[in-house]
């Protein structure tokens, strides 16, 4: 069975054993449930982490400001066309350190999906990361970005309002920001809209995160013609964390618990608490110039093969 199913299953089971009032027939379904859980999580595919990436019930930017940062204040606007849903951008406070930080989010009920465009960004949205960027370079504030997309926003109304313009300048400009950058994939990290937030001094990854160039499906019609080789796809692409991170392009993976981070999400928030605090105090502490330059060789270290 796939991972959809077995999850199912066990969802079935738990439910199951919610109302048995027999102590034999509530340990036998604990037995079952326990044997599944084990089966379903212990070696999982590409597609697998693709179908956890993007799970409903996944924890979204939102919960991640609202478990990191005090005293978050959020910004809006590009000073140009409007203010784009799809990105949380504002102010708050990493351990009384003073942060911008940057997220792409997805909503959490239908209503909520459609004003973000399912985390999809407008170019007004990758403006306004970039006017928040460059706020925090002039008062010298880390930047923590969260990345999680499909793509950036596909509509023609995107196009004429100069997407891939939006897009390139978030590459060139945070290439060369005088202040700490650390970006972390929560979930989808698709194509130029992912990236245009993840040049960064640090890239974080979470276990089951996905990182790729476009989606499985959209790699399968193109190359083979056929949409129905998706599973095969996700597996040709190395759009897992442990893939990306062999590559040299994820520095850190943050473990998650069993059938992904909704299932425990102070765990995963302690774990990135830690990783941001150790890396702060490294980046923080770092002189400009060589923050620059060692921003400049990891990026250009990447698609070099040996």
């Amino acid at each position: 069975m796939s991972l959809v199913d077995n999850e199912r299953k066990i969802k079935e089971l738990q439910a199951k054993r919610a109302v048995t009032e027999d102590q034999k027939e509530f340990d036998e379904l604990s037995q079952e449930i326990d044997t599944l859980t084990k089966e379903t999580y212990h070696h999982l595919t590409a597609w697998d982490r693709v179908s956890i990436a993007r799970h409903p019930s996944r924890p979204k930017a939102s919960d991640f400001i609202e478990g990191l940062f005090d005293h978050f204040y959020e910004l809006h606007g590009d000073r140009c066309y409007g203010d784009d849903q799809a990105i949380i951008g504002g102010i708050g406070y990493f351990h009384d350190m003073p942060v911008t930080v940057i997220a792409q989010a997805k909503g959490k009920t239908l209503e909520e999906n459609l004003n973000r465009h399912f985390g999809m960004c407008n170019p007004e949205g990758y403006r306004k990361a970039l006017r928040l960027a460059r706020q925090a370079e002039k008062f010298h504030r880390p930047i923590i970005t969260f990345v999680d997309t499909a793509g950036a926003y596909p509509g023609i109304e995107a196009e004429e309002r100069g997407q891939a313009q939006a897009i390139a300048e978030c590459l060139y400009t945070f290439s060369d920001l005088k202040t700490p950058v650390i970006c972390i994939v929560l979930s989808e990290g698709g194509s130029g809209g992912a990236l245009a937030l993840s040049v960064a001094d640090r890239i974080c990854m979470l276990e089951n995160a996905i990182y790729s160039v476009l989606s499985p499906e959209g790699f399968a019609s193109i190359l083979w013609k056929d949409d129905s080789r998706v599973q095969e796809a996700a597996e040709v692409m190395k759009l897992t964390s442990y893939d990306l991170y062999d590559k040299g392009i994820a520095d850190y993976l943050v473990k998650e618990p069993t059938g992904g981070m909704q299932n425990d999400l102070k765990l995963v928030l302690d774990n990135i608490d830690q990783y941001l605090q150790k890396e702060l105090d490294v980046l923080t502490h770092t002189k400009e110039k060589d923050l620059l330059e060692k921003r400049y060789q990891k990026f250009r270290k990447i698609g070099v093969m040996s």
